[in-house]
């Protein structure tokens, strides 16, 4: 009776909080609850119809997106050698002084992992997890767009904001290279990803780069995501685990 007491407790504390703040990250749950990271999941697992986890992120169940969508939490362990090998390749595109537009998602997570400490460029990017990476690199200036942060793909997206306009501008930036990615790439449709947002985002950025490459593993391939936000011919290549074409 006390363990069904202090469980219930802690779900009414998870509850309050996310009806206030909407998402409540895992580590904050920990300090919140005052429990270890392993109670707090179990609580989670054995709670299922209250909350939703997504990328280390806390909702309410149903308030995240639909069973089809893009889940960060399970797509960071899919094809995790492909996507980390398509961005060696990528990587090698990246030249000392570029200016350089990274995408979310977990392929090009890898991206951001794989600069050299010693390489001085600027990387513009909307995904929390890739300015993680690009934090720890001392020669990397990194520009983190603001507005409404999407736990379940751990973006940011626009807002009214800085620099007087829109805080996904990317307008004033001078962009050499835009590296993107997808959820779905077919040859007649085009190529597509989960969410609005993204899609909106890779199309301003496409727009603003004079070179665009497309970073995917091969299982991308003869897929659709509900938002199209390009045709392949606008890509000047199409970079994956086999290299660069």
């Amino acid at each position: 009776m006390i363990l069904s007491k202090r469980k219930a407790g802690r779900v009414n504390l998870i509850e309050k909080h996310l009806a206030q703040k909407g998402v409540l990250r895992l580590r904050d749950a920990v300090s919140l609850l005052g429990v270890s990271e392993m109670t707090v999941r179990r609580t989670l697992a054995e709670s299922g119809e209250r909350f939703s986890y997504y990328g280390g992120y806390i909702l309410a169940a149903g308030s995240a997106s639909s069973a089809d969508a893009y889940d960060q939490q399970q797509e960071t362990g899919s094809n995790a050698a492909a996507k980390a090998l398509a961005c060696e390749h990528a990587l090698g595109l990246v030249k000392e002084e570029d200016t350089i537009f990274i995408d979310c998602g977990t392929t090009l997570d890898n991206l951001a992992r794989l600069i050299p400490q010693d390489l001085s460029i600027t990387v513009i990017c909307y995904s929390l997890n890739v300015a993680n990476w690009l934090a720890r690199k001392p020669k990397v200036q990194t520009i983190l767009l603001g507005g409404q942060f999407h736990p379940e793909s751990a973006t940011f997206s626009s807002m009214d904001g800085v620099f007087g306009g829109s805080s996904d501008d990317l307008s004033r930036f001078g962009i050499h290279k835009a590296f993107i990615s997808a959820g779905g790439v077919d040859v007649a449709r085009g190529v597509t990803c989960s969410y609005m947002y993204e899609a909106a985002m890779k199309r301003r950025a496409m727009e603003v780069a004079k070179k665009n490459y497309l970073v995917i593993d091969e299982s991308k391939f003869n897929r659709l995501r509900p938002a199209l936000f390009a045709k392949v011919d606008a890509f000047a290549a199409i970079i994956s685990e086999t290299g660069i074409r």
